[in-house]
């Protein structure tokens, strides 16, 4: 009998002792465990505590352009990166010519001049008749092309004027043979003008039915109000939307880093950064699944992170000497 408690006694002592490693070792119910810390970190032989992490205030976060972001929920995107241009939108052009052919006295508007509708731009003396007639505005609008000159002959062929309203815009994206069955009328599209400024969510509104021979490419449109930002004959950047799929918990790709061969994050605890181990999942072009490693609502470094990873080598560096 007492041989029997003796071996109850010690199978409990090590459940209790296999639980508890659980507990520890487990990211779930902490995550000190899961902390990666440079090299020299930790309580080493010399008595250095660094488990802590990387202390920055807030002046030193905000100087490091430091993006602080909640890890939580989000729809991972794929989508369909098309290269565009922007163009005229010449449903509101119009070419001004003249009605007699003659020669022009006067030029009353140059390029880049906005116009009303109804104001003169030009005059012509008429060859027939010898008098002089006025050429005007048909739309209000900005002057994009000016074809002639004080003295100049003017044709009934060739306009003098080309005027167009620029409160909206074409963008017309190239799509290549292989995915023409992947963008329909409708599409969600954010286009990138590549100022710096954010990107411009649009639909695509036209699927052109025909292809040119020299890109070997069809053309989708999308038809964008106008703030100023776009100028005609810029390239721009468009990211057709074709599924979206949910994540709980997803990070700023930006966020990724590497730290002693493992991939971490760096997350906010306190006034310091601790370096996270991570499991990645899926991926878009800004997002990144995390499987494990993070919890929702977890504060973490989601831009110039590698402020952070220097500091932690420095740190690590110094701890060397």
């Amino acid at each position: 009998m007492k041989v029997l408690k003796i071996v109850v006694v010690a199978l409990v002592c090590a459940a209790a002792v296999g639980a508890a490693a659980y507990y520890v070792l487990d990211p779930r119910f902490g995550t000190t465990a899961r902390a990666v810390g440079a090299k020299g970190h930790g309580h080493d032989e010399k008595g250095h505590g660094h488990d802590e992490g990387v202390k920055l205030s807030e002046a030193q976060i905000a100087a490091a352009g430091i993006e602080l972001l909640a890890a939580g929920q989000r729809d991972l995107h794929e989508t369909l990166r098309l290269n565009g241009m922007i163009q005229p939108n010449q449903e509101t052009l119009v070419k001004v010519t003249s009605r007699f052919p003659g020669v022009v006295r006067s030029m009353r508007k140059r390029l880049g001049d906005k116009v009303k509708k109804d104001e003169v731009l030009a005059t012509v003396e008429s060859n027939q008749s010898l008098t002089t007639y006025e050429l005007k505005a048909a739309i209000d609008g900005t002057v994009i092309d000016r074809d002639g000159t004080l003295g100049e002959f003017a044709s009934e062929q060739r306009p003098l004027f080309t005027i167009a309203d620029l409160s909206t815009m074409w963008i017309d994206l190239a799509v290549y043979r292989r995915d023409f069955a992947r963008v329909r009328v409708g599409d969600s599209v954010a286009i990138d003008v590549e100022d710096g400024g954010p990107t411009i969510a649009a639909r695509i509104d036209y699927v052109s039915p025909l292809g040119a021979s020299d890109t070997q490419s069809s053309i989708v449109r999308a038809v964008v109000p106008n703030d100023g930002r776009l100028r005609p004959g810029l390239f721009v950047d468009g990211r057709v939307l074709l599924s979206a799929r949910p994540v709980e918990v997803a990070v700023k790709s930006s966020a990724i880093q590497t730290l002693e061969g493992k991939t971490v994050v760096f997350v906010r605890e306190g006034d310091s950064f601790a370096a996270r181990e991570v499991e990645l999942g899926q991926r878009d072009a800004d997002w990144v699944e995390v499987r494990f490693g993070i919890l929702p609502g977890d504060v973490y470094a989601a831009r110039n992170s590698f402020v952070i990873k220097a500091e932690i080598g420095k740190a690590g560096a110094s701890h060397e000497h």
